[in-house]
């Protein structure tokens, strides 16, 4: 099969949608003989913070010496970031071999018909056993309990903050949404467990009991205390209190304590995945043989090796300070709102920019309104532009819900922010912010650039795709950077 007939073959797996189902995968994964047997593995779902939360835990087991792989999606720029190992990323000649390799392998099934994800997911799981990983830490690409990553059997179970997200496919409340999400909890596997909604967190402990699977919960097994938050990154001491321990009857005293960690992810949510990243590593770690000598030694060096782009990212265009971060549900734009008036705005004590051009760009099938509410208030321009992406929203919609939303804005009776983050964004609501429509992401930069005074902060948000896209116009070079779809 040429490169080219393979590349159609990649593009075609697209138009299979998303089937949600272990029986596609299962019969995939056996045709390859199984990879995923041949390492150890952590499985990582949740709504916000699982990208980062993989990248963390790969950079703390590098660091300890233990060759890991990781599986993540969706891509920004390029496909191969989806597979990598060491930190490396897998190379294109490598991706194509194997998509060749598996296509010959589900032809000659005959009733085969995998989806991408199913597809890409096998290729990730065969390269592992290839390239001789030890550990692979994997992301989930939507839910948990019928995602193709399910099929592997993991020695840890990893959930992030589970929120209102990809309804269409995995429910319309927050129960049935994090039910979903449990489903990769598995019978002897620990639970590693990070703040979570009232609804979500019941639903989630609940199956942990029926699968009587010992879970470390944070804020009562283990926790992050900030101590520093800057553009930089983040500083924070890890505590450990030793598994299910009841806060009244605890010692004063942790069983493990790591104090100065830090970690180049800024935003206070950071420090909660470091610390979810840090228990992980810590049960890896302490399971190896021969024993890890320095464990917090290892710990503190990998965390501060993390690199996990277009997550508050700041990266500069001709002079012009640019921020990309993925935000594209509520809960993950109420974290950037929160980072930008905290970290980055000069009305707070780290802060060194006056104003914020915000370029928006986001897929139809979100919550757009509640994803804008945070971040509106914070910007004196705001640019609305579409990703080249069949899901995208017509910028001509975004801009027709902002100026809805602005007429009837009133920021004092939003219940989903503190009384002192009210207080802060009434302040910099301004009664006529600018609202502009670009067709695509290179449009939107260019205008940015026209209206930059110095002071400003551009910052890129609502999608992946809308970060990528600007990496792109930026100049990074992409590889198979089409292979996009849900996840």
């Amino acid at each position: 099969m040429s490169y080219r007939e393979t590349l159609e073959y990649l593009y075609g797996l697209r138009h299979q949608g998303i089937k949600l189902g272990l029986e596609n995968p299962g019969k995939l994964f056996s045709l390859t003989g199984n990879p995923q047997s041949a390492y150890h593995a952590v499985h990582v779902a949740g709504t916000n913070g699982k990208g980062s939360t993989v990248s963390m835990i790969a950079s703390m087991l590098k660091a300890a010496g233990i060759r890991t792989g990781t599986f993540t999606s969706p891509h920004l720029v390029s496909f191969t970031e989806r597979i990598q190992v060491d930190g490396e990323m897998i190379s294109e000649e490598d991706v194509l071999r194997l998509a060749e390799n598996i296509r010959e392998r589900v032809e000659s099934a005959g009733d085969l018909n995998p989806t991408f994800f199913e597809f890409v997911t096998a290729m990730a799981l065969v390269y592992f056993r290839e390239q001789g990983v030890e550990w692979a830490v994997v992301e989930t690409g939507m839910g948990g309990r019928f995602d193709a990553t399910n099929v592997i059997s993991p020695d840890i179970a990893i959930i992030t903050p589970v929120g209102l997200d990809h309804r269409d496919f995995l429910g319309e409340t927050l129960p049935e949404i994090a039910y979903e999400k449990a489903g990769i909890i598995k019978g002897g596997v620990p639970l590693v467990l990070a703040p979570q909604a009232g609804d979500a967190l019941n639903t989630i402990l609940k199956t942990a009991k029926e699968k009587n699977v010992a879970v470390y919960k944070y804020g009562d097994d283990f926790k992050a205390e900030i101590q520093e938050m800057t553009q930089a990154g983040v500083r924070f001491d890890y505590m450990s209190f030793g598994l299910n321990s009841q806060p009244a009857t605890r010692n004063p005293q942790p069983a493990t304590e790591i104090k100065g960690l830090f970690t180049p992810l800024t935003g206070s949510y950071q420090a909660i995945n470091g610390a979810v990243a840090v228990k992980a590593s810590e049960i890896v770690l302490k399971s190896c043989s021969p024993p890890i000598d320095d464990i917090p030694g290892v710990i503190r060096s990998g965390l501060s090796g993390t690199y996990w782009p277009g997550r508050c990212e700041l990266v500069k265009l001709k002079g012009i300070p640019i921020l990309l971060d993925g935000a594209h549900n509520p809960e993950a734009a109420l974290a950037l709102s929160e980072t930008l008036s905290n970290v980055y705005l000069s009305s707070c004590r780290t802060g060194n920019y006056d104003n914020l051009i915000l370029i928006f760009g986001a897929m139809a099938d979100k919550d757009i309104k509640e994803i804008l509410n945070p971040l509106l208030p914070l910007a004196r321009a705001v640019i609305f532009t579409s990703p080249s992406y069949g899901r995208s929203e017509k910028p001509e919609t975004l801009l027709r819900i902002a100026r809805g939303q602005v007429s009837t804005f009133d920021i004092s009776a939003d219940t989903s922010l503190s009384e002192n983050q009210n207080e802060q964004l009434c302040q910099m609501l301004r009664p006529d912010p600018s609202f502009y429509a670009t067709p695509d992401i290179k449009e939107a930069i260019k205008l940015a650039g026209g209206l930059y005074h110095k002071g400003d902060l551009v910052v890129v948000t609502g999608s992946f795709y809308t970060v990528g896209e600007t990496r792109e116009v930026m100049g990074e070079k992409a590889v198979l950077a089409k292979l996009r779809e849900h996840r």
